[in-house]
């Protein structure tokens, strides 16, 4: 009987650890180093064994970060009110931002029609990262009229809920006027900001929020890991 190959055997040794909890949904495995190491083999072997296990989907590798156990899909209610925060929350996970960006700037043509805006005018930019369980969830843009929220990116220093700035700009609800979504592949840029390889399926999602009187009051793109989470449609929720 031929032999079994050394690295399907480490994959092996992994898939049974990984099922029997020794490495939990979204830990780091060891190093490739350290992986090595343990087994006594080169990394060429150790690397065919965790291509193994990710073409399995156990694991998935982040560039700069390592490799981690596979998680299930965060479930991510996209209806008439989306608010980050209560989403994830309500999935069972953590949720955390990183904003990377606040600055004011000239309104794009398609913002200013969006928006109702002469060309040019100034907008506020909001752009950052969307965690949960501190894995990269979303890399979101929020564009907003800056003479209606004057104060919103003072109002978002120090802290990561949009929500909470807009309240705090005297916006107390708003609600989701439309959403578009289109499959993309990340560039470089995107995929490092959500750690995953470039190239990966994204879902890109566009959306525009109104206030009551139905006055837009955010252009809003986001895109989400592909397989990170699951959007799910609810046209009629509260």
């Amino acid at each position: 009987m031929p032999r079994e190959a050394l690295w399907s055997a480490i994959a092996a040794t992994l898939r049974a650890e990984i099922a029997e909890g020794a490495y939990a949904p979204g830990a780091r495995l060891p190093t490739e180093a350290e992986l090595s190491a343990r087994f006594g083999v080169n990394r060429h072997t150790l690397r065919r064994a965790l291509s193994d296990l990710a073409n399995a989907g156990l694991v998935v590798s982040r560039r700069g970060s390592g490799v981690f156990v596979a998680t299930r899909p965060t479930d991510y209610q996209l209806g008439r009110r989306v608010r980050f925060h209560q989403n994830v929350t309500a999935s069972g996970r953590t949720p955390s931002r990183r904003i990377s960006r606040l600055e004011t700037r000239p309104a794009r043509p398609e913002e200013a029609e969006v928006l109702d805006l002469q060309e040019g005018a100034a907008v506020h930019v909001i752009e950052g990262v969307s965690l949960a369980d501190g894995l990269p969830l979303a890399a979101f843009q929020s564009v907003f009229p800056a003479d209606r929220f004057p104060g919103l990116l003072a109002a978002m220093e120090g802290q990561s809920s949009v929500t909470a700035a807009l309240t705090a700009c005297g916006l107390t609800d708003y609600t989701r006027k439309e959403t578009r979504l289109k499959a993309k592949l990340a560039d470089p840029v995107l995929a490092l900001a959500l750690q995953v390889q470039p190239g990966t399926p994204v879902l890109r999602s566009v959306a525009v929020n109104v206030d009551a009187a139905g006055s837009a009051i955010e252009y809003g793109t986001t895109w989400f890991a592909g397989d990170r989470v699951t959007l799910m449609v609810s046209p009629d929720q509260p």
